[in-house]
């Protein structure tokens, strides 16, 4: 199970690819330092200044799922063929939210994204894929004049990757090629990712630390089937806003 649980988070885990990436630390941690501390107005004696460390408590993502008794069995029993769809969509659903909190924040767990932090205003990818590496080198030369270096990468979400992959497949195969000429780095799919976005990945402007990675757990189990889940615990902090940019269709 933990093995196929890998192989449907690996393609859909885009943030991962892009970001720097700490961890995992243990299931015992609990928060990431933001590096800065704030002020206590009340000193604690006479003449005694107090800060207090500031910092992002890790979330915990969970999608759970459940199998039938006998599939366990057959595993035990080496069988090949496995209905195992249900821990694929999971895994598809936990790889989801976790490129969600990268990219676009989760403001209930007081997570930033990328393009809620980014200091430009997005620009307009559009629905015409050729016509996708002049909006990118756009976006590309509005990085650099804000002095953010290279190599960059585009995330899209799967209706404009869609779209490249079919312009390709009518004789449009160079248009990849042209956008990681034009990046210096990769194109790639990001489910969960609105529309697209276009980001350094020159390293120490994004970081994703992970507490515990995804992992297989058990809730519970009848006669027939057993409830499990995939989980992990994590925090995303964007330290330099101005390395990324929107890009909507």
């Amino acid at each position: 199970l933990e093995d196929q649980a890998r192989d449907g988070l690996r393609p859909p885990l885009a943030g991962r690819r892009l970001v720097d990436v700490r961890g995992p630390l243990g299931w015992e941690h609990a928060a990431t330092s933001l590096g800065r501390v704030e002020l206590i107005p009340v000193e604690p004696a006479a003449g005694v200044q107090a800060r207090r460390r500031m910092v992002l408590p890790l979330v915990e993502l969970r999608a759970g799922f459940d199998l039938a008794l006998d599939v366990l069995d057959d595993a035990e029993r080496g069988a090949g063929e496995l209905d195992l769809g249900a821990l694929d969509d999971a895994a598809r659903q936990l790889a989801i939210a976790e490129n969600v909190v990268v990219f676009h924040g989760y403001d209930q767990a007081g997570i930033t994204g990328i393009t809620q932090a980014s200091t430009h205003a997005p620009l307009a990818l559009g629905r015409d894929h050729e016509a996708y590496p002049r909006q990118v080198a756009r976006a590309v030369a509005t990085l650099r004049g804000a002095g953010v270096d290279g190599p960059y990468a585009l995330a899209l979400g799967p209706e404009g990757y869609t779209g490249i992959v079919e312009t390709a497949e009518h004789g449009g195969v160079l248009l990849l090629e042209h956008l990681r000429e034009i990046l210096g780095g990769g194109v790639v799919w990001a489910p969960g990712v609105d529309g697209a976005v276009l980001l350094s990945t020159r390293g120490g402007d994004f970081h994703l630390e992970l507490g515990a990675d995804l992992s297989l757990g058990y809730a519970r189990h009848d006669a027939e089937r057993v409830e499990l889940y995939l989980e992990e615990s994590c925090a995303f902090h964007v330290a330099t806003p101005e390395a990324a940019i929107a890009l909507h269709l």
